[in-house]
C-alpha cells in the first residue's frame, strides 16, 4: 500500500521505516496477544459436566452427567451420544483396539465403548469415585484415578479386566506419564504429586506442592522433563526427574485443567472465573505469562487438539450460589464448548 509520496528521497526512506517499524510493531503485539473465543458450540444437556476429550475420530467427547455427547469439532454438530454413564468424568481412547473409555464416578466403574460405532461393549468396575482417566502408552493400560477410595485403577484393554489397584494414599485428581515407565498423579487433598513406576505398580516417590495447595490439571513437556499442576491461583512447574520446583507462576481461581501444545511450547490453564493464562516454556527453567484470554465463568476443564492449536472448554451460564461453597447449578439449556 502507497501511503506517501515524495520527490524527496530522505523523506520518502523515513516514511518507509516509520511505517516497517509500525508493521513490525503490530506483528510483535499480535503474537502476544494471539488467542480468542472464536466460536462457542451449544451441546444437549443440562446439570454437571467435567472433561472434555478430542477422539481420534475427529470428534469431541464431552461429559455430561449421565451421558457423554459427541459432537464434530469443527461444526459443532451432534454425531451421537454414550448413554448410561452415571456421574462421568472422563474419556480416554485405545485407537488401536477402536475402543473408547468412560470413568462414571457415580457408578464406580468403566463403560468400554466401539470408537466407530459410539455402542456400548461393556463395563468395568472399578475403585471407588474414578475421576480422570487417560490411557498410559508404555504398559499399554487405561488408568482411572479413583478420589474417594485413594487408589488408581489399572485396566487391561485387551481384556478389559483390573489387572492391579495401586494405593496412593490421597484422593488423586488427574494423572500423567513420561511414555517410559513413570506415571505422575496429581493428590488434591494432600497438595503433592506422586510419582508412580508402572513396572512394579508402586509409588516410589512423593514431593509436595507447597506453599501451592489443592492440585487439579496437570500437564507435561516430555522433552524438557517438566510437570505443569494447576493448583489453587497457582501453575507449579516441577522437575519430573528430582521433584523439584522450578517455577511458580499466578493463574486464575477455580482451575481444574491444563493443556500443554508441544510445538509451541505452551501452558494453559482453565480457570471457572472466566480466564485460560497463556504461559510460554522459553526453556526447562523460564517461563513466563504471555497473556490472559477472557473465556466464560464455569470454563473450568479444557482440552487441546495440537494438530490445529485449538482449544475446547466447556461452560455454561450458572444460577446463583444458594450455599457457599458449594458450585453453582448450570441453567437449563446454556451448556456449550467454547
Amino acid at each position: 500500500m502507497i501511503i506517501f509520496k515524495s520527490n524527496n528521497n530522505m523523506k520518502h526512506s523515513i516514511m518507509l521505516l516509520l511505517l516497517a517499524t509500525i508493521l513490525f510493531a503490530g506483528t510483535d503485539l499480535f503474537a502476544q496477544h494471539h488467542y480468542q473465543v472464536k466460536r462457542s458450540f451449544p451441546v444437549y444437556g443440562v446439570g454437571k459436566w467435567d472433561y472434555i476429550a478430542v477422539g481420534p475420530d475427529g470428534n469431541l467427547y464431552v461429559s455430561n452427567r449421565t451421558r457423554v455427547n459427541i459432537i464434530n469439532k469443527n461444526t459443532g454438530d451432534s454425531v451421537g451420544v454414550i448413554p448410561n454413564t452415571e456421574g462421568v468424568h472422563g474419556i480416554a481412547f485405545v485407537t488401536s483396539l477402536n475402543k473408547g473409555y468412560t470413568s462414571n464416578g457415580g457408578a464406580n466403574n468403566v463403560t468400554v465403548f466401539d470408537i466407530s460405532t459410539h455402542k456400548e461393549l461393556t463395563k468395568i468396575a472399578t475403585g471407588e469415585n474414578p475421576d480422570a482417566i487417560f490411557y498410559e502408552t508404555w504398559s499399554g493400560k487405561i488408568i482411572t484415578c479413583n478420589g474417594r477410595s485413594k487408589d488408581l485403577s489399572v485396566i487391561d484393554p485387551k481384556t478389559d479386566k483390573v489387572v492391579a489397584t495401586i494405593r496412593v494414599e490421597g484422593r488423586p485428581e488427574t494423572a500423567v506419564a513420561d511414555g517410559k515407565g513413570m506415571v505422575y498423579v496429581n493428590i488434591e487433598d494432600k497438595s503433592e504429586i506422586v510419582a508412580v513406576d508402572m513396572r512394579n505398580n508402586t509409588v516410589v516417590h512423593r514431593w509436595l506442592l507447597a506453599p501451592a495447595e489443592g492440585p487439579t490439571g496437570l500437564a507435561f513437556d516430555r522433552s524438557t522433563q517438566r510437570l505443569f499442576a494447576g493448583c489453587d491461583k497457582m501453575l507449579v512447574v516441577l522437575n519430573a526427574a528430582d521433584g523439584k520446583i522450578v517455577a511458580k507462576l499466578p493463574i486464575g481461581d477455580g482451575c481444574d485443567g491444563v493443556a500443554f501444545d508441544n510445538s509451541t511450547k505452551e501452558i494453559f490453564t482453565s480457570n471457572g472465573e472466566g480466564t485460560m493464562p497463556v504461559i510460554k516454556e522459553r526453556t526447562a527453567n523460564d517461563f513466563s505469562v504471555e497473556e490472559n484470554v477472557t473465556t466464560q465463568k464455569s470454563a473450568r476443564t479444557i482440552a487441546i487438539d495440537e494438530s490445529t492449536h485449538t482449544i475446547y472448554l466447556p461452560a455454561a451460564e450458572l444460577e446463583p450460589a444458594t450455599e457457599p461453597g458449594k458450585r453453582p447449578a448450570a441453567k437449563p439449556e446454556t451448556f456449550k464448548v467454547l
